[in-house]
């Protein structure tokens, strides 16, 4: 084995386990710190793809902006346990079963990826090469997710916005 792939599986095993962490913390400041670690673990694995526009952009808006703004609304909402709403049985078998349905169609996905290598040398994650994707053979879905993103913005404002008596 070699270097890198030592890398990956600790990069791996640290990813599986903060996402573990964050699925099941019952603290939600606890469970966005274990979020931003995951974040970072993803982070490493775009270095090791070297891919490293996506990193830094995955860097600097995931785990810096988005996951800032996640603390401050969570610390802003104050949420304690005598507010907690009781989940049913229903709704936990469902989400069981919703989650397994994900695990299932996950290692399907993982099945067919053990003959792809690795080309250190590739420009995937360059600015040029990401550029040369984005506007020309994904135009339509980029400007859709800008459009997405503008309405969860208008829809963030309408939300946060009080109610004028």
């Amino acid at each position: 084995m070699t270097l890198s792939q030592y890398a990956f599986y600790i990069l791996f095993a640290l990813s599986i386990v903060s996402a573990l962490f964050t699925v099941f913390s019952r603290n939600p400041v606890y469970c966005v710190l274990y979020l931003i670690f995951f974040f970072f673990t993803l982070f490493g694995h775009y270095i090791l793809l070297n891919a490293q526009f996506l990193a830094a952009v995955h860097l600097i808006v995931y785990a810096g902006a988005i996951m800032v703004l996640f603390l401050f609304i969570i610390m802003m909402l104050n949420l304690n346990k005598d507010i907690e709403p009781h989940k049913s049985t229903i709704a936990k078998f469902t989400a069981v079963v919703s989650g397994g349905l994900l695990m299932i169609v996950i290692i399907s996905v993982m099945k067919g990826t053990d003959n792809i290598l690795l080309n250190q040398n590739s420009e995937i994650g360059m600015v040029q090469a990401l550029g040369e994707v984005l506007y020309n053979k994904y135009m339509l879905p980029f400007e859709m997710v800008s459009v997405l993103f503008l309405t969860a913005i208008v829809g963030a404002v309408m939300l946060g916005k009080k109610d004028i008596k």
